[in-house]
């Protein structure tokens, strides 16, 4: 049975172990005090994923599973080398970037009769008609566009294959737990293991698996095949903009050296010891956070683990980097092409 490893004990040990990247304890204490008020709010909660962003399906059934298997099969590479040349689609008047590009574009194209969600549509997508799907309105392309179409094609012939083509069989088969779920992905899916080897120990972050997990535990509202009692034992998801805000935020620390790299504009490949520690220390980083936090409402004798967890502090960091980009320009964030972020 292949061995999977707990994405926050390698958080744990690659903190333990970093050069470059520090968890500032204190900081991390602040951030969750800063957070204090707005963790018992309504853009804090699981209703939040919804009602704040209108690209995200409206339903919670099979149809709007299988839109958040596809976005998140994809769900990788969008920053853009230049900030003025950027891909970006237009929908329903508004212009969109980043990942919203992604989630605008698979509407677009559902709007337009391609069943795109369609596992049996996306198994056999010619490069062709992905291009044709993903299309921007500008001069830029989506990047990593063939990586793209074999991720599509390798994950449709999987969910036929396995799971009669609904990703919703497979959140089925794991009875009610986020873990089991995220084993599944894991086990059946070689897009999502997003692993990598730090001090000769094997360490995993798996970014979009969990995202997955999660995103869909949002969709169907924790409710039904969507509730699952172990949703806290997911970690945030490693990508390049919540270690970002993380530093702007003072919680977690760069060395000179990196932050010079950084600076110059370095691309990194996908497991080089710098990239694992700035996504590790973020990991360990935000499960402080949310222990912080619970730990401050247990003071005033309230008992919030049902409301905050590291997938919901993950949804509001990550919301809040992208309101404050202008603020954040003093940071950069670390730059990687590869298809696990």
């Amino acid at each position: 049975m292949e061995v999977f490893p707990s994405p926050l004990e390698s958080a744990k040990f690659i903190a333990a172990n970093s050069k470059d990247v520090s968890v500032d304890e204190e900081g991390a204490r602040r951030v969750a005090e800063s957070l204090f008020d707005k963790a018992s709010s309504e853009e804090f909660g699981l209703a939040g994923w919804k009602s704040l962003h209108e690209l995200n399906p409206r339903a919670a059934g099979e149809e709007a599973v299988g839109w958040v298997f596809l976005v998140d099969t994809l769900n990788f590479s969008f920053w853009s080398q230049r900030e003025e040349e950027k891909y970006l689609v237009k929908y329903k008047g508004k212009t969109y970037s980043g990942y919203w590009s992604l989630c605008a574009a698979v509407n677009r194209a559902l709007d337009d009769g391609i069943p795109i969600t369609s596992a049996s549509y996306f198994a056999t997508m010619t490069l062709d008609q992905v291009k044709h799907v993903f299309r921007s309105d500008t001069e830029v392309p989506i990047p990593l566009i063939e990586e793209r179409h074999r991720v599509l094609n390798e994950s449709g012939t999987v969910l036929l294959e396995k799971f009669g083509g609904s990703f919703l069989t497979c959140v089925k088969m794991s009875e009610k737990s986020a873990q089991k779920l995220l084993r599944l992905v894991l086990e059946n899916f070689p897009s999502y293991r997003d692993e990598a080897v730090f001090e000769k120990k094997k360490v995993s972050f798996y970014k979009r698996a969990q995202i997955l997990v999660a995103d869909t535990w949002s969709v169907l509202e924790g409710k039904g095949d969507g509730f699952f009692d172990d949703i806290s034992s997911l970690t945030i998801f490693a990508d390049y903009r919540i270690p970002q805000v993380l530093v702007h935020l003072k919680a977690m620390k760069y060395s000179e050296e990196l932050m010079k790299k950084l600076r110059e504009g370095r691309i990194f490949q996908s497991g080089d010891r710098e990239e694992v520690e700035i996504r590790g220390c973020s990991i360990w980083c935000c499960a402080l956070i949310c222990k912080h936090l619970l730990e401050l409402y247990e003071k005033k004798g309230q008992d919030m683990r049902e409301k905050i967890n590291a997938v919901l502090l993950d949804y509001y960091l990550w919301d809040y980097a992208r309101d404050r980009r202008e603020e954040m320009k003093d940071v950069p964030f670390h730059r990687v092409r590869c298809i696990y972020y």
